[in-house]
């Protein structure tokens, strides 16, 4: 687990985290993983899951993973939309070109996935809120590998992590109700889930405790 912080809040309470899971030997392997695991109150199975199921009576929290069935997801999309306007906490992660959640505005880039070979190697990657509560759980380069694109959100988003010319990688969008986007071009369950990058297994290691018991 990352030291940089204990997850436990003051007053004991954390956060019950659902994820929209479709089985893939990658998240498979993520999700089951007990270190994370042990944080999940429900795995969602993307193909049995029916309109209406996801629901803040169940989760705080829901994590959308990257490189999900496309059509089984947005089948779901207004139940996704619901569970934010109800105060639900919704984590995407990866690419999301089919904007899932409103005005995160992604725009593809053609990813540099060896980077950190080049003399002089910069990740170009900055964070732009370094102190905010999720610097207390994670580093930048915890947060640090690749990515596959980037959003230019709305003037009011959260941004805390972002490329040097200006697109956004990571970043929070709040609801006036008390809900919550937190979006991500970053997929760190498909790397560790799929045994490369050594940084997402740090990612995970902070992430989740930030999710049950960040302040946020």
């Amino acid at each position: 687990m990352n030291e940089l912080l204990s997850a436990d809040q003051p007053n004991g309470k954390q956060r019950r985290i659902g994820v929209l899971y479709s089985g893939s030997s990658h998240q498979h392997r993520t999700f089951t993983e007990p270190k994370y695991a042990k944080w999940i109150t429900k795995l969602y199975y993307l193909p049995e899951t029916e309109s209406g199921e996801i629901s803040t009576a169940e989760c705080d929290v829901l994590i959308i993973p990257s490189q999900l069935h496309r059509t089984q997801t947005l089948r779901l999309q207004p139940d996704i939309r619901r569970f934010v306007k109800d105060g639900g906490i919704v984590a995407a992660l990866g690419a999301q070109p089919d904007h899932l959640l409103d005005d995160h505005h992604w725009e593809f880039r053609p990813t540099n996935f060896w980077w950190w070979l080049e003399p002089g190697a910069d990740s170009g990657l900055v964070a732009v809120s370094p102190d905010h509560d999720f610097f207390r759980f994670l580093t930048l380069s915890d947060a640090t590998w690749h990515y596959h694109g980037v959003f230019h959100p709305a003037d009011d988003a959260e941004v805390l992590i972002a490329t040097k010319d200006g697109g956004v990688i990571l970043y929070l969008s709040r609801s006036e109700n008390g809900g919550c986007r937190i979006m991500t071009t970053l997929d760190p369950e498909f790397h560790y889930g799929s045994y490369f990058m050594p940084a997402t297994e740090r990612f995970l290691d902070g992430f989740f405790p930030w999710l049950a018991a960040g302040h946020f």
